[in-house]
């Protein structure tokens, strides 16, 4: 169900992207492996529970969340809310987690790190799923605000 809401967000924003599947792509490493692409260029998509809202984080996959830098941006300390939530919030399971197709609106912020690479392979929905989408297209289909929030 994830995966097609995926697919349906793609055709009502008039993109003919693929969406690739493999065995797992569920961690950082195990995308990078199927994909053949270094971490980096994995944009992995966190969840954070602000206040009673929640935001979505997409950050290149060999970089970690500075907790100092996201209070600064936010003004809480950074919260993952549990599994079930997750789905509940965004329509999708961990795993697959991805700015696209989200059950709400979720305001999406893009780490500063991805701009190091030219293509970047979100989650498409599914913990076996993933996009190659050019920087462009990420900031197009996401509307996400650039921030530094990542060490």
């Amino acid at each position: 169900m994830s995966v097609a809401t995926v697919q349906a967000f793609l055709r009502q924003n008039n993109k003919q992207i693929e969406i690739l599947k493999f065995e797992d792509t569920s961690t950082v490493s195990k995308a990078s492996e199927a994909l053949g692409v270094t971490p980096g260029e994995i944009a992995k998509s966190l969840l954070f529970k602000v206040n009673d809202d929640f935001v979505m984080v997409l950050m290149a996959g060999d970089k970690r969340l500075d907790n100092k830098k996201f209070k600064e941006i936010f003004h809480t300390k950074a919260k993952m809310p549990e599994a079930e939530k997750v789905s509940e919030a965004t329509g999708h399971p961990v795993g697959g987690v991805c700015p696209f197709g989200l059950k709400q609106p979720i305001p999406i912020y893009l780490d500063f790190s991805l701009q190091a690479y030219a293509q970047v392979f979100p989650a498409a929905g599914a913990s076996n799923t993933a996009i190659k989408l050019s920087l462009d297209e990420l900031v197009e289909l996401t509307k996400g605000q650039w921030v530094d929030i990542t060490t």
